[in-house]
């Protein structure tokens, strides 16, 4: 009887926690899914168009970027500056930046996206490094941004 109880108890007790999680799931939709991956494409576009006004649009206004360094001496957090980024990028010639990507995990909630693109990058044809792109992405209200990219790089 008193294993019953607990049981009882037990499984009343997570109710709550998979309702929440199941509805947070189902409100993730294929369209959200597009629309997310479509801001982190039109990223790589302008990169490789070397278009700083498409640049631009695909950050919040609080985007943080930074580089995960790996030194003889240990790894280094490197933050980086966004205009500094999107003015670089602009006196780029069409072409020259070319960052393959592809989509590993992505994870949606109504207001939050998180994805991990694995990536292979080339500077005028030429192989330079990979690595892995982390992004945090907020809806806004003009639509999904980047807030957050971290990334690593290897030869």
């Amino acid at each position: 009887m008193r294993k019953t109880i607990l049981y009882t108890l037990f499984i009343l007790s997570s109710l709550p926690y998979s309702a929440t999680a199941q509805s947070t799931h189902l409100t993730t939709s294929a369209s959200a899914e597009n629309e997310v991956k479509q801001v982190i494409q039109n990223m790589f576009v302008a990169m490789k168009q070397a278009d700083s006004s498409l640049l631009k649009t695909c950050f919040s206004d609080q985007v943080i970027f930074q580089t995960i360094v790996n030194k003889p001496e240990g790894v280094l957090i490197k933050t980086e500056s966004v205009k500094d980024f999107i003015q670089s990028v602009g006196k780029q010639t069409a072409n020259a930046l070319d960052e393959r990507i592809e989509f590993g995990s992505i994870n949606i909630d109504p207001l939050m996206a998180t994805v991990w693109t694995p990536y292979t990058f080339y500077y005028k044809g030429n192989y330079s490094h990979k690595g892995v792109n982390s992004f945090q992405l907020v809806k806004l209200k003009e639509g999904w941004k980047i807030q957050y990219l971290i990334d690593t790089r290897y030869k």
